[in-house]
């Protein structure tokens, strides 16, 4: 499906991970310009490198390196490239600490979370969205997860702080869509990510098994309702994403679509 938007300029941030590599890779396909960025240098080469293997680099993949702990990190991103951007994909976040919500979590905890999963798009909006606002056409899509609908005791910092980005996306949408900008969010669950990687390698040799064991064990055990019964490919997100890019989805504002293999219980309404 020719998604309409060859020629539009995109960035993505947490490039250097399993979803944001595959969007870049998804939008340089569909003849988008795409400047990755990402806070861990090696790993946004990798990234970058994978991307051109595919003969998808040249002048129309750009990348930097940039912390969107401040303001002015996302605005040296906005100027990274002289491209007016049209497209907006955040993948940046963390897991956060995971514990007893009252006795294993820490305020420092709460704001590395907070700063990360929602403090970062919200940045990285207010650097990018007037240019799109300006030209009367642009594309948002944040990442938000499961835990938005379906949260775990486990992970209250994660499930705040996305939650937190879900409204943030909601507001935007509601306000800008009149003005040709429209903002939505991909939900995903239990993907296989380096975040996930490391949830799963802790717990394998917490109890001393194989990585595939703990999988199992956590499908099992944490997503009895995920029924595909493994964990999504980044490529399966990135499909979804891609299409909120397009000029296919102009008629969706402020939705939160998951990718989760039927992980939440709950009807979608």
């Amino acid at each position: 499906m020719d998604l309409q938007i060859s020629g539009r300029s995109a960035v993505v941030t947490g490039a250097a991970g399993g979803m944001g590599l595959e969007t870049a890779r998804l939008l340089r396909q569909e003849g988008v310009r795409v400047l990755m960025t990402d806070l861990d240098a090696d790993e946004l080469a990798l990234s970058v490198e994978l991307v051109e293997s595919d003969g998808l680099g040249g002048d129309g993949l750009r990348s930097v390196v940039a912390d969107l702990g401040s303001q002015s990190g996302a605005h040296a991103v906005r100027h990274a490239v002289d491209w007016d951007l049209d497209i907006l994909v955040h993948t940046a976040g963390i897991t956060g600490a995971k514990g007893d919500p009252l006795t294993d979590i820490t305020e420092d905890d709460w704001r590395e979370a907070w700063d990360t999963d929602l403090m970062s798009a919200v940045r990285m909006a207010k650097a990018v969205m007037p240019g799109m606002l300006e030209r009367g056409w642009g594309r948002v899509v944040f990442v938000t997860s499961e835990n938005v609908a379906q949260p775990y005791d486990d992970e209250v910092v994660y499930n705040a702080a996305k939650a937190g980005l879900l409204t943030f996306a909601k507001a935007l949408g509601q306000r800008y869509a009149p003005k040709g900008v429209l903002v939505n969010s991909v939900a995903p669950a239990f993907v296989a990510t380096d975040m996930t990687d490391g949830m799963m390698e802790k717990k394998a040799n917490k109890n001393d098994e194989s990585m595939d064991q703990a999988i199992d064990e956590f499908l099992d055990d944490k997503r009895p309702h995920l029924v595909l019964d493994r964990r999504g490919r980044p490529e399966e997100v990135a499909a979804v994403i891609a299409f909120l890019c397009s000029e296919r989805a102009s008629f969706v504002v402020g939705s939160n679509y998951r990718v989760d293999g039927g992980s939440v219980a709950s009807i979608n309404i």
